[in-house]
């Protein structure tokens, strides 16, 4: 039985505001669905403090590290308090792209060709990356979310000051093939894909300004895809999203080269459900309004029936 939901919202990473904004948008759905509730910005209290509060389930909205990345929910487990979305393996590989990346490998998932650096690049070591790397990379802190630290680099000069941008936020940077297509994003919830959506936007990539702050970045869902696609896409997905201990709900980020093949590029356990969000925009494709798509997350975590009377049993 549930007696009261803290929404895990805020921290410390450079994610915050969007976790702000996240958590924000579960708080007021639980208040529609009439589920006792508390947010909690651990920021601002010691995690602690929710048994205090007498809470017992939490419904995590932390994005970035020391949210999204195993510690939280490590923490939850060691205080006994169930939680949303995916364990501590599955949330601490996610975090990691390079991991990530290997375990895919490993398994023949399709993912581009990438070099991980942990010190500052040489000249000549930026020339052979881009060599090995056909001549175009974006260049990823390798646990960071939301684009944060990302470029786009051609030129070998522009590659070492990128890294050294990047090592600035972390010590380990993903040096990545870059992949010219359409991008596109497939939602997770429980054991189903739901609808495909592409991105569009007139900046160079898919990045902070696009997602978060500009009007112009368009959203297609239905993507477009043939039926055929939408269940290429929808199985990949599904595989590369299990194969990271992933579970819960989540989202699985893909590029489409120029081959008509769907490439992996990272898996996000705690997706933003903003105003701006994709999770929240698949759901409604899938005829759940955002209600409905908290009330799914959960019922399928807890195993409890939540029903809009305010009875979670």
């Amino acid at each position: 039985m549930i007696k009261k939901v803290a929404v895990l919202l805020g921290g410390t990473s450079a994610e915050r505001d969007v976790s702000l904004a996240s958590g924000a948008a579960v708080v007021r759905a639980l208040s529609t669905l009439q589920v006792p509730h508390v947010a909690f910005d651990t920021a601002k209290r010691p995690l602690h403090d929710l048994v205090a509060e007498g809470v017992s389930h939490a419904f995590i909205m932390l994005h970035g590290r020391g949210g999204e990345d195993g510690t939280v929910q490590g923490a939850l487990e060691f205080m006994g308090i169930p939680y949303t979305g995916t364990g501590v393996l599955g949330s601490a590989l996610c975090m990691d792209k390079v991991r990530t990346k290997q375990i895919w490998q490993a398994l023949g998932l399709p993912t581009a060709g990438y070099r991980e650096v942990r010190k500052p690049l040489t000249l000549s070591e930026a020339e052979d990356c881009l060599a090995q790397l056909s001549g175009m990379v974006m260049v990823k802190p390798s646990h960071e979310g939301s684009s944060i630290g990302m470029a786009k680099e051609t030129t070998a000069e522009g590659l070492v000051t990128a890294v050294a941008a990047a090592l600035l936020i972390d010590n380990s940077v993903l040096i990545e093939a870059y992949i010219k297509g359409p991008e596109y994003t497939v939602a997770i919830l429980g054991d189903q894909a739901l609808p495909s959506i592409k991105m569009a936007t007139p900046n160079e990539f898919y990045d902070y300004e696009a997602k978060y702050q500009n009007t112009t970045t368009e959203y297609f869902c239905p993507s477009g895809l043939s039926a055929e696609q939408e269940t290429q896409i929808g199985n990949l997905c599904l595989s590369a999203f299990k194969a990271v201990s992933a579970e819960g709900w989540g989202r699985v980020d893909v590029m489409q080269n120029q081959q008509g093949e769907f490439i992996l590029l990272e898996v996000n356990t705690v997706p933003g459900m903003t105003e701006k969000s994709l999770v929240p925009k698949a759901a409604a494709q899938a005829g759940l309004d955002f209600a409905q798509l908290v009330s799914t997350i959960i019922m399928q975590a807890f195993h409890v029936d939540i029903q809009n009377t305010g009875n979670a049993k």
